[in-house]
C-alpha cells in the first residue's frame, strides 16, 4: 500500500508531463517556427484550399502540369509503392507504357522522356517534378491553353526550387503550386462540356 500512492502519483504526473504538456509545447514551438508547414501547408485559390503542398495530386487535363505516376491512385489513405523490383518484368512493361504514353501526349521522342515522368514515387504522394519533365511537357500544355510555350516554359522555370541547402537533391517544381500559377497567368481552362 505503500508503495501504490507514490506509483499513481508519477503516472498521473508522467501522463500530463509526457502526454499533455510536451505535446501542446511542441505544437507551440512548431507553429511559431514553422507556421505554414506546422498546418499542413495548404494552398489556396480565392480563399478556397485547393491542396496541399507537400501531398501530391492528380491532373488529368492536357492544360496542366501532371505529376509523376501513382501506385495508389492518389489515394492518401492508401498511399505507398508497388514494391516491383528492377528485375520485374510488370515494372519493365509498366515503364515502357507511361514512356510510350508520355512521349506521345508530349511530343517528345521516348528516349528524351525524363525518368519521373514513367516511375511512381515511394509514397505514391509525390508533390514535385524534375524540371526536365515539367519543361517536356510544356508545348502540350501550352497548346491545351492556348498561350506561347516560351511564357509557359517561364512560368514553370519561375516555381522551380533548387537543391535543398544548395547541396542535396535536384531542382524540382511542385505540381500543385506550378498549376496554380499557370491559372493566374492564363487564367483557368476551361473544361470539355462545361
Amino acid at each position: 500500500m505503500t508503495l501504490l500512492r507514490p506509483a499513481l502519483v508519477l503516472t498521473v504526473l508522467f501522463t500530463i508531463l509526457a502526454g499533455l504538456l510536451y505535446p501542446l509545447a511542441m505544437t507551440g514551438i512548431a507553429r511559431a517556427a514553422f507556421p505554414s508547414a506546422s498546418q499542413g501547408s495548404l494552398l489556396e485559390r480565392d480563399g478556397v484550399v485547393v491542396g496541399s503542398a507537400l501531398i501530391g495530386q492528380g491532373f488529368a487535363s492536357p492544360a496542366y502540369l501532371q505529376p509523376r505516376p501513382s501506385a495508389s491512385g492518389w489515394n492518401a489513405a492508401g498511399t505507398g509503392a508497388t514494391n516491383l523490383g528492377p528485375t520485374s518484368a510488370q515494372l519493365v512493361a509498366d515503364v515502357a507504357a507511361r514512356r510510350e504514353a508520355f512521349a506521345a501526349a508530349n511530343g517528345v521522342a521516348p528516349a528524351d522522356v525524363p525518368i519521373d515522368a514513367v516511375t511512381a514515387s515511394g509514397s505514391g504522394l509525390d508533390p514535385h517534378v524534375s524540371v526536365a519533365n515539367a519543361q517536356a511537357q510544356a508545348a502540350r500544355i501550352a497548346a491545351a491553353r492556348g498561350a506561347p510555350e516560351a511564357e509557359v516554359r517561364a512560368v514553370l522555370e519561375a516555381r522551380a526550387s533548387g537543391p535543398w541547402l544548395g547541396l542535396y537533391g535536384e531542382a524540382v517544381v511542385n505540381v500543385l503550386e506550378a498549376n496554380l500559377a499557370l491559372d493566374e497567368a492564363f487564367g483557368a481552362p476551361t473544361l470539355p462540356g462545361g
